[in-house]
């Protein structure tokens, strides 16, 4: 392997392999650099929701982009990234409605195709759903779910064919600068040449922030998805739900099973050391959103447990990523901090990221409300119609 390169990606999850990706196709020589294997951090956990039922036009935007790769992804990447169209819906209550309908509105403004669902309409598409205290849904009928590490090993492989190289097993344990310039990188096995470096490290990357003396308000916390199977008269595959009375979002997996897990702020409370956690699954935690399933869904009462894991977000204060040159002119990139959504934006998100590094702007792709100084001078991230973290 070669010790010089033009870049060089700290983390090879969504974020670090479409933009190795998208440097890649200009003819820019990359390397990418992962402390374990592919697919056994964040991104090879992902739950894999592709929806854009998102609160302000930006992120609407990159949502709507990425699920176009993802809908053509052979075309646009070569490969298979196990996307399955099962439509999406967001279930809110009277206090919401309001603001569930201008959500959708601000969707069908950038090209989303959404409606507004009554009450009468969602139980006649899906009877099995239980309505009460619910006032309106809305629904995405081309949303639906991937396999994240199908996604990863197509976006590797198409990435190696445009000349990136991947170093797995491999700790960045130093960034090297003159003055005020990157000029590459130490690690565990040798130490690498290139005039930038970009932190895709997720739930790491306030610590290769540190390696910079940038800071990153990023915290590692744990989260929890479990799987049921479905009963036996149930099988059929469901679409993507977002409970936001009762907190949780569930969707269709293979095996006739459904992944459940929380919509829940306080997830960020659960702030672990990411090189020492317990990646097991809570019983509490399954008993809990268990019940809340069922409320919703309760031909699930008589559902299976078949276990689950736990995961990890890099969350931020206002749940958005920072994307931005913290240090202007340093060449040290930060692309980190997604907070459990960043999967489903990850085609987008490679694209401004390869954007940022090579001086171009592409139309749509407009990155400032993802700079590191937001916060400090308190303006974050705030969706026009927020009624949760969904963005």
């Amino acid at each position: 392997m070669g010790k010089a390169y033009d870049v060089i990606i700290v983390g090879a999850g969504i974020m670090g392999c479409v933009t190795a990706y998208e440097l890649a196709k200009r003819g820019i020589q990359v390397l990418v650099i992962e402390k374990g294997q592919l697919g056994v951090t964040s991104s090879g956990k992902s739950s894999a929701i592709i929806r854009q039922h998102y609160s302000n036009p930006t992120t609407a935007r990159m949502a709507l982009h990425s699920l176009r790769v993802f809908q053509e992804f052979k075309q646009h990447v070569g490969g298979e990234s196990g996307f399955t169209e099962t439509g999406f819906l967001a279930l809110t209550s009277a206090k919401d409605f309001e603001g569930l309908k201008a959500n959708v509105a601000l969707q069908q403004g950038v090209g989303i195709q959404t409606e507004v669902l009554s009450l009468d309409a969602l139980h006649e598409r899906w009877p099995t759903i239980e309505t009460e205290g619910l006032m309106a849904a809305a629904y995405e009928p081309e949303a639906g779910y991937a396999d994240p590490y199908l996604t990863l090993s197509s976006y590797m492989k198409a990435a190696r064919q445009f000349g990136v190289r991947f170093a797995f097993e491999t700790m960045v344990t130093g960034i090297r600068f003159t003055g005020g310039k990157v000029q590459g990188v130490e690690t565990t096995a040798d130490a690498f040449d290139a005039p930038a470096v970009v932190n895709c490290a997720g739930a790491w990357g306030a610590s290769v922030a540190r390696m910079a003396d940038v800071e990153l308000p990023i915290h590692a916390c744990r989260v929890q998805v479990t799987f049921f199977r479905r009963p036996p008269e149930h099988e059929q595959a469901h679409p993507v739900i977002a409970d936001f009375v009762h907190g949780v979002y569930w969707r269709s997996e293979t095996g006739n099973l459904t992944l459940i897990g929380l919509i829940d702020p306080e997830e960020a409370k659960a702030v672990v050391d990411p090189d020492s956690y317990n990646e097991g699954i809570d019983l509490d935690f399954v008993a809990e959103v268990g019940e809340r399933l069922v409320r919703r869904f309760p031909a699930m009462e008589t559902s299976e447990n078949t276990g689950g894991y736990a995961a990890l977000y890099g969350i931020t204060p206002d749940w958005h990523a920072v994307i931005d040159e913290p240090q202007p002119g340093s060449c040290f990139y930060v692309c980190a901090g997604f907070s459990g959504h960043g999967f489903k934006l990850g085609p987008a998100v490679g694209l401004m990221t390869a954007d940022m590094i090579s001086g171009v702007e592409t139309s749509g792709m407009d990155r400032s409300m993802f700079r590191l100084s937001r916060f400090v001078e308190d303006d974050p991230v705030r969706g026009k119609y927020e009624y949760s973290i969904v963005g």
